[in-house]
Formats: C-alpha cells, sequence, structure tokens
C-alpha cells in the first residue's frame, strides 16, 4: 500500500489549500482568541485573586474591542478562503504519513532484524492516551489552556519517557512489594539538548524480557550497581535498554538475605519530584520531573523514600553468577506473587512512560499547529508517524466537519497497510469532528524462511456524551465490522502459503464509557470484549481491584498535591485520593450525581487497551506482561495515558 506524505495528490491543490487556509486562518485565531478569554481555568482565576491590580481583567477589557474590530475585517477574506477550501477537502487524503529519516542503526529496519520468531519471546509495549489538544477555547472547557505550548511538552515527556532504559527496582519486602514505579527514571543515560538518548553504559545490555546480563564491566559514572534480574527468557538479540536492580529487606530492618550478592554500589535516595506549586506543567522548563531532560532529574531518584534509607542495589554477579541469579529468579516470582496473587502480570500507577515503547496511539489532537509540534517532538523517538486522520467538509453521508478525528500514530516499526473509517453515526458536538477509527498494519520481524512478522492496531474515539449510548453501541459494531474487513484485506496469507505470521491484535483508545456506571451497561456487555480481552476487567460492570479511572476530575488539575507527575502518582496510589482527584461512575437511579463517597469503583475508565488471544498465529501467544497507569503528563491533559506490554511467545517455548 502507498502511504500518503501529502494531504493533497499534486501540488496545485497543495498550494490552493495553502492560500484558502491562509485567508480562513486570521478569522478562526480571532475567533479563538475571543472565546478563550471569556474562558478562564482555575490557574487564571487564582492568578486574578493574587492580582489586587486586577492586570489581567484590564487586559481583557482593552483588547476585547481590537479584536472585534480586526474579526469584523477578516471576514470576507475568511468567507472567500472558504469558497475555495470547502470543496477541496473532497480530493483531500483521511492521513499524512511522515517518516524520519537518517535513524541510521536505531531504525525500524534495523528492529525487524532482532526477533526471528524462533527462541524466546518478543514484547512489544503500547500506550494510548487523550491529549485534550483542541482550539484553546475548546481546551479551556476541560480547564486547559495554551494548546501550542502543551503540544510542545507532551512530545517532550513521552519521548524522554519512552527513550531512557528499562529499569525495574523490585523491593523484597513482606511489607512493601510493589514495583516503585517511581524511581523507573533511575540511571537514565544523559540526555542531550536534542532529547536524543547517548550511548548507555557497557553493563547495562537490552533485552526485550526485561532481564540484566552482567558481562562483567561497569561504567565508573554508574550511581548503582547493576544486579541479577528476572527469570524471563532472553533475546540477545535485542537492543532495548533494560536492568533490574533488586533491592532486598525484610521487617525489622535486618540485613540481606546470605544468598544476596554483595553490594557493588550504593543507590542514592530520591530527592523527590518537581517543585510543588500551582504552575502548570507547560510551563516547567525542561528538566524537571516531568521532562526528564536534565541528566541529573533521574539520577537522583533511583530509590524513592518509600524504599527506606538504607536500601541498597544487588551487587554484579561474579563467579556464582548462576547460583546468584537462580537465586534472584526465586525471589522475584515470589515478590509477584505477594504483590499480586491474582494475575500473572505487573500493574502499578507509573510516573513515566514505559522505556522502550514501541507504538502510541493518541486522540484529540484537533489542532493541526499543535499536531505539527507534537509530531517534530516524538520524531526524535518513533521514526513513523500518522497524524491530521480524517476528513474535513461534507464527506458522503456524513454532516459538515470542522475538525478531523484527532487521532495520531507513531511507531518504531515501519508500517504496512493503514486505513481510516469515519463514524457516520453521530450527533450533537460530536458531529463537527470526523471521529472513527485507524487501523494499522505493522512489520514487528520476519523469519529465518523470510515471512514476515506483522501486528494490527486500531486507535479510535467514541462518541463523547455520557447519555448516547445507542451511538456508542453503533460505533462499536462498525469498530468490529471494520476490523474483521481490515484483516481480510490487508492478509497476504492463506492456508496453503502462510507468508505472513500475525504476532498480536491490538484495540485501543477513548471509548468515552466506563465499566462500572450503570448508564453504560450496553456497553459494558458488547461483543467486543468477547473478541478482545481487557486487562483491567473482570466482566460487564466489574473491575479489577487495582484498576483506576483514567478521566480526572478537571476541576483539580493545578491543586498543588497534583501538579506534578510524581504528585500526582502519589495521590492516585491511596483511596482517598483518587476520591479527590478522578471522576466518578455515576448512576440516574441513585440519584447521587456528583457525591463520589458512595460510588463504586477507582474512578472512569474511559481509556482502553484491549488484546486479541485468537486469530494469531497458531501456537502462539500474546500475554500482558505489564500494565500501567500514567501520570507522566501531569497538568497538561485531562485523561490519564494508559501502557501495556505484550509478550509474544510459542507454545513450543512455553513447554
Amino acid at each position: 500500500m502507498v502511504l500518503y506524505t501529502t494531504p493533497f495528490p499534486n501540488s496545485c491543490l497543495s498550494a490552493l489549500h495553502c492560500v484558502s487556509w491562509a485567508l480562513i486562518f486570521p478569522c478562526y485565531w480571532l475567533v479563538d482568541r475571543l472565546a478563550a478569554s471569556f474562558i478562564p481555568t482555575t490557574y487564571e482565576k487564582r492568578q486574578r485573586a493574587d492580582d489586587p491590580c486586577c492586570l489581567q481583567l484590564l487586559c481583557t477589557a482593552l483588547f476585547t474591542p481590537i479584536y472585534l474590530a480586526l474579526l469584523v475585517a477578516s471576514l470576507p477574506f475568511a468567507f472567500l478562503g472558504f469558497l475555495f477550501w470547502s470543496p477541496l477537502q473532497s480530493a483531500r487524503r483521511p492521513y499524512i504519513y511522515s517518516r524520519l529519516e537518517d535513524k541510521g542503526l536505531a531504525g525500524g529496519a534495523a528492529l525487524l532484524s532482532e526477533w526471528k520468531g524462533t527462541g524466546p519471546g518478543k514484547s512489544f509495549c503500547f500506550a494510548t492516551a487523550n491529549v485534550c489538544l483542541l482550539p484553546d477555547s475548546l481546551a479551556r472547557v476541560n480547564n486547559l489552556f495554551n494548546t501550542q505550548a502543551r503540544a510542545k511538552e507532551i512530545g517532550q515527556r513521552i519521548r524522554n519517557g519512552a527513550a531512557r532504559p528499562q529499569i525495574k527496582i523490585y523491593i523484597d519486602s513482606p511489607t512493601n512489594t510493589s514495583i516503585s514505579a517511581a524511581s523507573f527514571s533511575s540511571l537514565v543515560s544523559p540526555q542531550g539538548g536534542d532529547g536524543v538518548a547517548r550511548a548507555v553504559p557497557g553493563s547495562i545490555k537490552r533485552t526485550a524480557s526485561v532481564e540484566y546480563k552482567g558481562d562483567g564491566g561497569r561504567h565508573p559514572g554508574d550511581e548503582a550497581a547493576n544486579g541479577p534480574a528476572s527469570g524471563d527468557p532472553v533475546d540477545s538479540s535485542s537492543p532495548e535498554d533494560a536492568c533490574i536492580v533488586r533491592i532486598s529487606g525484610e521487617e525489622g530492618g535486618r540485613p540481606p538475605e546470605a544468598d544476596d550478592p554483595a553490594p557493588g554500589g550504593q543507590a542514592r535516595n530520591g530527592a523527590g519530584g518537581g517543585p510543588r506549586g500551582q504552575t502548570p506543567n507547560h510551563n516547567q522548563q525542561d528538566g524537571d520531573s516531568g521532562s526528564l531532560g536534565s541528566p541529573s532529574a533521574s539520577r537522583e531518584s533511583l530509590v524513592k523514600g518509600r524504599a527506606g534509607p538504607d536500601t541498597s542495589a544487588s551487587g554484579e554477579p561474579g563467579a556464582n553468577s548462576k547460583l546468584l541469579y537462580k537465586a534472584s529468579v526465586v525471589k522475584k516470582a515470589a515478590a509477584r506473587r505477594r504483590r499480586h496473587p491474582d494475575e500473572a502480570f505487573d500493574h502499578e500507577v507509573s510516573a513515566f512512560f514505559p522505556a522502550n515503547l514501541d507504538f502510541l496511539c493518541l486522540q484529540e489532537v484537533f489542532d493541526k499547529r499543535a499536531a505539527t509540534k507534537l509530531k517534530e517532538q516524538l520524531h526524535g523517538y518513533f521514526e513513523y508517524i500518522l497524524y491530521d486522520v480524517g476528513v474535513y467538509g461534507c464527506q458522503g453521508c456524513c454532516s459538515f466537519k470542522c475538525l478531523n478525528s484527532g487521532l495520531l500514530f507513531a511507531s518504531r516499526y515501519p508500517i504496512m497497510d493503514v486505513a481510516y473509517h469515519c463514524y457516520p453515526n453521530k450527533c450533537n458536538d460530536d458531529a463537527l469532528a470526523s471521529k472513527g477509527a485507524l487501523f494499522l498494519k505493522v512489520q514487528v520481524g520476519s523469519t529465518p524462511q523470510d515471512q514476515r512478522i506483522v501486528g494490527y492496531i486500531a486507535c479510535t474515539h467514541l462518541h463523547a456524551p455520557q447519555e448516547d449510548s445507542a451511538i456508542r453501541c453503533g460505533q462499536l459494531d462498525l469498530l468490529q465490522d471494520w476490523l474483521a474487513d481490515f484483516r481480510k484485506s490487508t492478509s497476504s496469507s492463506s492456508a496453503a502459503n502462510p507468508e505472513e505470521l500475525v504476532a498480536f491484535d491490538v484495540v485501543c483508545g477513548d471509548f468515552n464509557f466506563d465499566n462500572c456506571s450503570s448508564d453504560d451497561k450496553l456497553e459494558q456487555q458488547h461483543s467486543l470484549f468477547t473478541h478482545y480481552r481487557d486487562p483491567c476487567r473482570l466482566g460487564p460492570g466489574e473491575e479489577k481491584p487495582w484498576a483506576i479511572g483514567t478521566l480526572l476530575d478537571t476541576n483539580g488539575l493545578y491543586d498543588e498535591d497534583v501538579c506534578t507527575p510524581d504528585n500526582l502518582q502519589k495521590v492516585l496510589e491511596s483511596e482517598e485520593g483518587r476520591r479527590e482527584y478522578l471522576a466518578f461512575p455515576t448512576s440516574k437511579s441513585s440519584g447521587q450525581k456528583g457525591r463520589k463517597e458512595l460510588l463504586k469503583g477507582n474512578g472512569r475508565r474511559i481509556d482502553y487497551m484491549l488484546h486479541a488471544e485468537e486469530g494469531l498465529c497458531p501456537d502462539w501467544k500474546a500475554e500482558v506482561e505489564e500494565f500501567s497507569f500514567i501520570t507522566q503528563l501531569s497538568g497538561l491533559t485531562d485523561h490519564l495515558p494508559v501502557a501495556m506490554r505484550l509478550m509474544v511467545s510459542s507454545g513450543e517455548e512455553e513447554a
């Protein structure tokens, strides 16, 4: 399939579109600024309350007449531009494909050689987030502002979080056996001004299975020694950074067990996250706790206060490395059972995006300028990006579209095929945006017999108004049909000639319904959940105990307690914090709307990450290895991103 790198098939149409948009843009910008000046955020209200001279109100009163006069003057030009712009949309392509050239040995082509479908399995990491990059006046309805600055900061945080080495800290303690998610940033390679990670010390090997393999050497700048790691299978050919630091400790302050390796270096106690205050995070400079831009930002936080002041990292494996490795395997497995007695995978609230993130799906990237800024930042890590997805104007039976779908997809692996479909059944304000579903086929490897190993990903954003369950159910029906059609139309395999092996099939996005609200019963029982597994769900209306909501209470976005990723993480780890800062399900029958203390669940989880367990390559299994709720975008959006790491392996390997 040919991927479209320009929105129009020829340069003449592109030039005409640029001219027409140049005529429209001044009017669009002035309307946006006028409306935004009358929709203050809670942060701006606090600033005005602290301003004895009321300078901001004075500026608004001064500039409003000027904006109005300019708006009236720009209307004739905008009308002329619209006459050219509207018919051009029928020739517009449904997305723009951007590939970063000059990726060198770290590019997607090199990643394809890492996995041949034999030996140990391969892990793939997916993330989805609603980033609310609307025109500024519309974003303020959700208590967010400065869309252009937020777009740049969101891209920086995602890029820097994903580009760090994959490091986990397990605490072997009966009283605290959770993953120290806040310390995942430890040992991050110093970042240059361009945000691209520098070379990782030779003693930290990249493995897809998050396992340490010692080679006897240690970089003198390391703050902690590399310790033995998990018993997960090792993919020695994978260049993904990974290291596990295991911290041993028992109740009563007893020393580590005798079979532990001797410490080779001391882990430093963290200095905490970014500054506490009421300043929005998109005004922070690079190097804060959210952007990870400083060489010292992560090294100072190897072990958080929860690990205790006397914790130390495990030492390097020596002559008895096999014995020590075996002991560590047993301890890690036991710790996992203690942490999650009902699960075979890790789950956490993390202050950072997962390291070695492979695929990113974003929703509500509606503003074109913000999409461009976001794309430029993400290209520091992702080689392949699809943006400006959707249709404009009048398309077929759909109503007039002022905004695109808001979907954006970024990948480290080459994209093979793409399809986009717009939902025809929408109403109210949602009908002005071309919400739909984006379907992608990516290549993630090849077998020794030159068979392609591929994966399927679908990203969507469903109808928003909570009362319109029937519309969302209809969209889920269409989504299932489109998924089946896309796989059938893009598959080049048959039983007699299996040219491709399917490694995974993932569906993600903002579904705009949760699994707890009684008002969402129709969606909760949809057949999509019988074909795809939701790792956070036990059944219709029943969540797993550790699952939390992904929709934040917009009134508290700028509170001091949640103004940094570390702060928000700590708040969401407690039930009291979740009830204070998450939006909760409501029920028409209970009449308790707004009374969080009487409502069910840990918040409204409307951002989903689903994966198929059937329809993959025969004898292959895709199992969840990790699931994360991410706080790194605190203050930048009203949703929590979610991430999932899948381990793809064959039945023979399991045996």
